[in-house]
């Protein structure tokens, strides 16, 4: 998971990998077929590990918008984390794969799709729920926090600071009144 994240797909070698695990070429193929199996089940070791303390932030918020903040809050702390790549392996990995990979490629594809999704569910949920207004668009409001966090994970891999980033969350979390504001109150 390491190599992979460090250094991409498309970079990482096989020999790079055996190397990272202590086992043999012959063996790595023997236990996991190809690369591309390899790397499916790093993305899926990632996303049960280091993304999940983000996941869980973002159900655990007794709001929509604290939720929001929770999660690119504690993915700026995954992000910029020591002794660890910096930046979203999901995001980062498999960005530039060519076209004889396009099957990772897509893969990524699928797993970054996932983010918006959740984010999606939580705001539907608070439309459900009568926390936010029921014509609130979570469609684009997820789509923005998305592609929010996905620069952030670049930002934290080119080395801007855990500091530099919690602000900036702060200042897309300002743009949530314009977006998903308060839900209007009706008289009895």
């Amino acid at each position: 998971m390491m190599v992979f994240w460090e250094r991409g797909f498309e970079t990482t070698s096989t020999t790079d990998l055996s190397a990272a695990m202590g086992i043999s070429p012959p063996s790595l193929y023997a236990a996991f077929k190809n690369k591309e199996t390899l790397f499916q089940e790093a993305i899926g070791l990632y996303e049960t590990t280091e993304a999940e303390a983000s996941r869980r932030a973002l159900e655990e918020a007794p709001t929509a918008r604290e939720a929001v903040s929770a999660l690119l809050h504690k993915s700026v702390d995954q992000f910029t984390a020591d002794n660890k790549p910096r930046g979203c392996m999901i995001v980062l990995a498999a960005t530039n794969c060519a076209s004889d990979h396009e099957s990772i490629r897509d893969f990524a594809l699928r797993c970054r799709a996932r983010t918006k999704t959740t984010i999606k569910s939580r705001l539907d949920a608070a439309v459900g729920g009568g926390e936010l207004a029921g014509d609130t668009d979570t469609d684009k409001i997820a789509a923005f926090y998305t592609t929010f966090l996905n620069g952030v994970s670049l930002q934290a891999r080119d080395g801007t600071d855990a500091a530099q980033l919690h602000s900036l969350v702060d200042m897309a979390m300002a743009a949530w009144s314009a977006s998903a504001g308060p839900r209007p109150v009706t008289a009895a």
